[in-house]
């Protein structure tokens, strides 16, 4: 059953998450409304939370919300809903509403593999506002308790799930099986829209691994992309944790890098606002500035 929480603790556990979602605060009303003003609920992909008053109105709003997320529309929004015949709800007011969509953590990873490397690493990054997803076709293997940012991709097809798993994520190989290892490469390799891909192995295993690829006629550029063995080389040490360690570091450093260009959160701007709080008829909702 979803947990029942409210708009506050539901930005809270999203936040900690790393979960995208829109926060929909009720601006102003005119005449009879469900809620009064600053009413409001979170929306996620899958649930929401708290309540702007039910009805025909909460629906659209939430399918608007989700249709932002979808889009990765990460944003402001106002639209201004008149409780009429459109809405099937017989109020006779209008509500004015702000949908906030954020994108939530900072980063995506997947892990292949639960072995103790994987086990010692979901320690040091649960802590962390990244989306996790840990791969393995062994149930036994993880704990029975996972981090609130992480979710379990149980699996026997872990090569075939990598379109559905590792878009726009960073990914890690530390499975058990080289065999496995190899496929997973080649099938990241195939994609330009993986972030990064990290390697558990030795020099060895890495440059038996590159002779194999380059005989599959993956060109050297393509190759590179692996970074094998995974992890930081100045951190030393080859127990679980020192390695998980090392390898956290590393991500640090490359999440770093993807949000280096990105502008810092400042809100809108006084134009943008303006923008977004024209008169909109009523009968209209405007949706990204824009009247439909």
């Amino acid at each position: 059953m979803q947990e029942r929480l409210t708009w506050i603790q539901a930005v809270a556990d999203c936040e900690r998450r790393g979960q995208p979602y829109v926060l929909v605060t009720v601006l102003g009303v005119t005449g009879s409304v469900p809620r009064e003003p600053a009413s409001k609920m979170v929306v996620t992909r899958e649930h929401s939370y708290d309540t702007i008053g039910g009805g025909h109105l909460e629906y659209r709003v939430i399918a608007r919300a989700r249709e932002r997320l979808a889009n990765h529309e990460y944003s402001y929004e106002l639209a201004h809903f008149p409780l009429g015949a459109s809405l099937g709800q017989c109020c006779g007011g209008s509500v004015a509403v702000l949908l906030e969509a954020q994108p939530g953590g900072d980063a995506r990873l997947v892990v292949f593999g639960a072995g103790h490397v994987s086990h010692a690493l979901m320690r040091i990054v649960s802590d962390l506002p990244w989306q996790i997803t840990w791969v393995d076709s062994r149930q036994e293997c993880f704990p029975d308790r996972t981090p609130d940012n992480t979710t379990v991709h149980c699996t026997d097809d872990p090569v075939g799930d990598v379109p559905e798993l590792c878009s726009n994520a960073h990914v890690l190989i530390l499975t058990h099986n080289h065999a496995l290892d190899y496929d997973l490469c080649q099938a990241l390799l195939k994609r330009d829209d993986v972030r990064s891909i990290g390697l558990i192995g030795s020099q060895t295993k890495a440059e038996r691994f590159r002779q194999r690829l380059g005989h599959r006629g993956y060109a050297e550029t393509d190759i590179d992309r692996i970074r094998c063995p995974v992890g930081r080389s100045d951190i030393p040490g080859k127990r679980p944790m020192e390695v998980a360690v090392s390898i956290s570091a590393e991500l640090l450093n490359l999440v770093a890098s993807d949000t280096a260009d990105k502008p810092a959160k400042r809100g809108l701007s006084w134009g943008a606002l303006k923008a977004l709080t024209k008169e909109v008829k009523p009968g209209e909702v405007e949706v990204a500035g824009q009247k439909t």
